[in-house]
C-alpha cells in the first residue's frame, strides 16, 4: 500500500501516476488538506476522479483534522464510487469508527488506526488495522489481535493494558521520532530517528518508552 497525502485532486492524480508500475493492493489516500474544507459534494467528486485515474483500489485516510469527514460522508464515498474500497479511520475516534460499522457493506475494508483504542476497534469489527502502535510492538501487537479472534478477551484485555502505555509514552508532536526510537531499542535500523524539523525524543520519553517496552518483554533494559 501507497500513502499519499495531498493538496489538491490534480496533484493525488499526479502522484498515483508516479506508482503506477509498483506492485500495491491500494492507494491510502487523505483528503486534501487545504485550510478549508471543501464541500462534501467536492470531497466525493475528488475521489471519483482520483479513482477513474488511477489502476489501483482507493482506501481513504480519516486523519487531517480540518478537512475530517463524517461517518455518513464517508459510506457515500464508499458506496457510490467504485474503485472505493473502504476507510483507515483514524484521529482516536471510535465513535465514527463504530458509526462506519453499523453502515457497512459487504466487502467494505474498515481499518482501525486509532491506537489508545484497538483493542476496542477490534472487538467492534475492525477488519484489520494500520497503526503506529503496530510498528513500535508488533509482537504484542499481531498478539492482541490474535486473542480477539480467539475470543480471549482476557488475554486481549491484558495486552490493552500493556500496549496502552506504550501509546501513551510515544503520541506528541514528535510521535514519528518516539516509535523509531522504540524501534531502535529493538534492533531496527532507523537512520536519524526524525526528520526536521521535528525535535528528537527527549530524555523522559526515553526513559518511559524503556520501561513500557521492557514491561512488554521486548527490552531487557528498564528505565531506573
Amino acid at each position: 500500500m501507497c500513502g499519499l497525502i495531498v493538496n489538491s485532486t490534480r496533484e493525488a492524480v499526479t502522484r498515483a501516476k508516479i506508482v503506477e508500475d509498483l506492485a500495491l493492493d491500494a492507494l491510502q489516500v487523505t483528503p486534501v488538506h487545504y485550510l478549508f474544507k471543501p464541500s462534501d459534494e467536492a470531497v466525493t467528486e475528488h475521489f471519483r476522479v482520483m479513482s477513474e485515474a488511477s489502476q489501483f483500489p482507493i482506501l481513504i485516510y480519516n486523519v487531517v483534522p480540518w478537512s475530517y469527514l463524517s461517518a455518513d460522508l464517508l459510506l457515500e464515498i464508499m458506496h457510490e464510487v467504485p474503485g472505493v474500497i473502504g476507510v483507515k479511520q483514524s484521529n482516536g475516534d471510535l465513535h465514527t469508527f463504530a458509526d462506519l460499522k453499523l453502515g457497512e457493506r459487504e466487502g467494505d475494508v474498515i481499518l482501525a488506526a486509532t491506537d489508545a483504542v484497538l483493542y476496542s476497534a477490534y472487538r467492534l469489527g475492525a477488519c484489520g488495522a494500520i497503526a503506529a502502535t503496530l510498528a513500535a510492538a508488533p509482537g504484542p501487537s499481531v498478539e492482541l489481535w490474535n486473542s480477539v479472534v480467539a475470543d480471549d478477551d482476557a488475554r486481549a484485555r491484558a495486552l490493552h493494558e500493556k500496549l496502552l502505555p506504550l501509546w501513551n509514552a510515544c503520541v506528541g508532536d514528535n510521535m514519528p521520532s518516539c516509535i523509531k526510537y522504540a524501534q531502535s531499542l529493538q534492533g531496527v535500523t532507523t537512520g536519524a530517528g526524525r526528520r526536521s524539523p521535528m525535535h528528537p525524543v527527549t530524555e523522559e520519553q526515553k526513559l518511559r518508552i524503556r520501561d513500557v517496552l521492557a514491561g512488554l518483554g521486548l527490552t531487557d533494559t528498564a528505565a531506573a
